[in-house]
């Protein structure tokens, strides 16, 4: 059973990952894996005021934050999934992202903004606010996570990008 979204209409921030992994599909939550700092770095980011587990990720609407993945077939590795699921998932995600009028588009991983864009039009090409707009959402794209994120190998590298991205909400 495909993972459900968390949604909510005009959310502050669109948290958008890649695709699940076995073990998020398995248990029926975002960002699931034992070693996985996400929801840790969203609260030492002051993104929301309390630390949730996985287990609570439906409260991100309480705070007026949604969630979703491009492809919602969950795998092991992202370059499992094929050309086909990418394309069907950008325009999934377009229509998701017109219907709800999020502030903030934050893609989890800089190479699912590379995927999404087919390469960053203007600017650095790494994480941080972009001049991409989606249906009035600015993008922001945020380091993965996961902690064989070789480019971002430590809690600090990564939640100097969250923090960063609190930094642009309400602007």
């Amino acid at each position: 059973m495909p993972l459900r979204d968390v949604l909510t209409s005009r959310p502050k921030i669109l948290f958008v990952g890649i695709n699940p992994s076995l073990r998020s599909e398995a248990v029926g939550h975002h960002f699931a894996g034992p070693g996985n700092p996400f929801w840790r770095l969203l609260h030492a980011a002051n993104l929301i005021p309390e630390l949730l587990t996985y287990a609570e990720d439906r409260r991100l609407v309480e705070f007026q934050m949604a969630m979703t993945n491009l492809c919602p077939r969950a795998t092991r590795s992202a370059s499992e999934l094929r050309q086909d699921e990418f394309e069907d998932g950008k325009r999934a995600l377009e229509r998701k992202i017109r219907r709800l009028r999020p502030e903030l588009v934050a893609f989890v991983g800089v190479t699912l903004y590379r995927r999404f864009f087919g390469r960053a039009r203007l600017g650095n090409p790494g994480p941080g606010l972009k001049p991409d707009q989606i249906h009035c959402g600015q993008v922001f794209v945020l380091p993965n996570p996961s902690g064989l994120n070789a480019s971002f190998p430590s809690f600090a590298s990564k939640l100097q990008w969250f923090k960063r991205l609190r930094t642009e909400v309400g602007r």
